[in-house]
């Protein structure tokens, strides 16, 4: 093109080649462009998501439900939990309380050994949990879905400092809160970072916590990840005020939507299956044989005669919970297992489910926010920002249940 020209003759000519090499003709949309157009439209994208969000819980639950009640409920507690306390050495020592538990026991998931606890809540509860879960989750993002349900919730999500694509280490966090807060970084800013990590080490119940409430209070845990939920909307609102730093705009390429291949969804879903098995099951055993060390020392005792009473006097939950809720510290789900040896009132079950999701996270999570600190404001300003969100959320939200509860009559 000649320097001389200037820039209308410039265009001119851009016209003219244009209008000779290139042709054009009608093409009409597929299905597939016009449902990706569709899933981004609010009137009917949202009613689809939740549409999808709801089917996938339920395949979720069913999933889960079918596996662990079906067959590994019975297989441990009928078979592998007896033979285990028939063979195995040194009734009454140190070893066996922490490997096997109770040797009375007649059910594995209240037994407490490592052998026994331990592997029928990693291989009987959160094995099938995280295979429905990360199943269904690498479906949707193998179709081009889940970008286009970043976008839809954008708004949302900028309501409270974070963008669209918050959704997927929030769903990632229903199987595990490690790979949740690994997803973090993801995100564009230090703020968004910390906030997404905090808020899902608080609300977001892991698939661990979740299997054991389906299988133990079914009932129930519908009205517990509503009122999680709403607290993580609530204090990720608060925390966009408090925090320094700006949430920038949503801009991405949504992906032609597709239909899902066996070899992507296989992938994908091996690829994710197996951290769960190199990183989630070994914290699982050493939580459970962790638990039963602190309690031969003295050290769960202690610690529930110092707390008791702030937990009963603030959350109003009877004194036999504190030991579970104290070793919630270990492990989540473990806390919420123990809890079924306890007589509790619909209400006080709720309070201290909540109570144990919104506290302090598992080891393994803990783990990941200090590695994960050191890319947002740091690994210490994370873990005291962190701890201090924590355990202010976990007194207001927590104390803010009971009130709700005294005000119906059913505290």
């Amino acid at each position: 093109m000649s320097s001389g020209l200037g820039s209308a003759e410039r265009w001119e000519l851009v016209d003219q080649i244009v209008s000779n090499t290139v042709e054009y003709r009608e093409q009409r949309d597929s299905f597939t462009d016009i449902m990706g157009d569709l899933l981004v439209d609010p009137w009917f994208g949202i009613p689809f998501a939740v549409t999808v969000l709801y089917g996938a819980w339920a395949f979720f639950g069913a999933v889960a439900g079918f596996f662990t009640d079906g067959y590994f409920v019975p297989l441990f507690d009928e078979y592998w939990l007896p033979w285990l306390q028939s063979v195995f050495p040194w009734e009454g020592s140190w070893v066996y309380f922490i490997l096997i538990g109770d040797p009375a026991a007649q059910r594995a998931v209240v037994s407490w050994g490592m052998l026994t606890s331990g592997l029928f809540v990693a291989i009987g509860v959160v094995l099938p949990a995280i295979f429905a879960l990360y199943l269904v989750l690498v479906i949707l993002e193998d179709s081009g879905y889940m970008s286009r349900l970043a976008v839809l919730l954008d708004t949302v999500f900028e309501k409270i400092g974070l963008q669209g694509y918050s959704v997927i280490p929030m769903v990632l966090s229903f199987g595990c809160n490690v790979p949740g807060v690994a997803a973090t970084r993801n995100l564009e800013s230090k703020k968004q970072r910390f906030m997404m990590m905090t808020l899902l080490s608080v609300f977001i119940p892991c698939g661990a916590q979740l299997g054991i409430m389906l299988s133990l209070i079914p009932q129930y845990t519908g009205y517990i990840l509503l009122y999680l939920l709403i607290g993580f909307f609530t204090v990720g609102a608060v925390l966009d005020k408090l925090l320094p730093g700006k949430t920038p705009k949503l801009i991405t390429d949504v992906p032609p939507m597709r239909k899902p291949t066996i070899g992507n969804v296989s992938t994908k879903l091996w690829l994710r299956m197996r951290g769960f098995f190199v990183s989630a099951i070994p914290f699982v055993l050493l939580g459970v044989g962790l638990i039963n060390v602190l309690w031969m020392g003295g050290a769960i005792d202690w610690l529930s005669t110092t707390l008791e009473p702030l937990l009963t006097g603030w959350f109003g939950v009877p004194k036999e919970t504190v030991p579970g809720l104290v070793a919630g510290f270990i492990r989540k789900d473990l806390a919420v297992a123990q809890l079924t040896g306890v007589g509790l009132s619909p209400f006080q079950t709720v309070m201290s489910v909540v109570m144990i999701s919104i506290y302090f996270p598992c080891a393994a999570t803990f783990a990941m926010l200090i590695k994960e600190g050191k890319s947002s404001f740091g690994i210490v300003k994370t873990l005291v920002g962190a701890v201090a969100i924590l355990g202010v959320t976990l007194f207001l939200w927590g104390g803010l249940l009971r009130l709700i509860g005294m005000i119906m009559g059913v505290a």
